[in-house]
């Protein structure tokens, strides 16, 4: 039997990048997907076209879960079709870089929204399920910006921050009741983003790697399927560096 046979997941932002992989991780594993997507139905809809054609039950979901009715509507949505929810994965995520003194209230607000308040939203909604289920496993994708901070991204590394905050105290919360609450702190992963990173920026990331490489998001994936799984039943609270060493503290 495989470890996910029988379980319900959304991935928040699952048509790309680490949601994607994500998402195939989890349904390789056995878990019927509901793929989450704001504005890339075409990328969402070739997730689902995967994970079907090997076999598994999933469906994309458009919703911006940076609003509240949204992401109520999105977990209602899970749990319409496929009957349950024990998997809830907060990958949506944006950056508007930029140093303080240039940055915008806007391109503050919006990073604050995508990223911390959409894992309020999309948590409190599936914890109301799965407190009444007495079982759940919620990952958050957070990052070392939120560890170490990062110049030029006070708004990213902020919301990344509350993330982890947040991981903690929604642990204490729900532990009495089965639901384990973790995050993946992700360094510097090879995905679209990455790419548009110049290079000289990114010599100089790959120089405070230990590691000496960027990620995968295949590795972000395995990590994350780890905590959602119950071979991860005794673990909460925790934030599971995957980095290359970068943040050691």
């Amino acid at each position: 039997m495989k470890r996910f046979e029988g379980k319900v997941a959304v991935v928040t932002g699952g048509s790309r990048g680490i949601g994607r992989a994500c998402a195939l991780e989890l349904a390789a594993g056995g878990a019927r997907l509901v793929i989450n997507f704001h504005q890339n139905a075409t990328a969402a809809e070739e997730v689902v076209a995967i994970i079907q054609g090997s076999g598994g039950g999933a469906v994309a979901r458009q919703a911006d879960v940076s609003q509240f009715s949204e992401a109520e509507g999105l977990v209602k949505f899970a749990i319409e079709s496929f009957g349950d929810l024990h998997i809830l994965v907060n990958n949506a995520g944006i950056t508007r870089d930029g140093l303080i003194m240039t940055m915008s209230e806007a391109d503050w607000d919006i990073v604050q929204s995508t990223n911390l308040k959409s894992t309020f939203n999309c948590s409190r909604a599936a914890v109301r399920h799965m407190l009444r289920k007495r079982y759940g496993r919620i990952v958050n994708i957070t990052s070392v910006a939120g560890q170490m901070g990062n110049a030029g991204q006070t708004n990213y590394s902020a919301s990344k921050a509350g993330q982890i905050g947040f991981t903690k105290a929604l642990a204490r919360e729900v532990a009495g009741r089965s639901i384990t609450v973790n995050a993946i702190a992700a360094g510097y992963i090879d995905t679209d983003i990455w790419s548009t990173v110049p290079e000289a920026a990114r010599q100089m990331a790959l120089s405070i790697i230990p590691l000496g490489r960027t990620g995968t998001a295949d590795e972000i994936a395995k990590a994350v399927a780890f905590l959602a799984s119950d071979e991860a039943a005794y673990i909460t609270g925790h934030i599971l560096a995957v980095d290359g060493g970068m943040a050691m503290f």
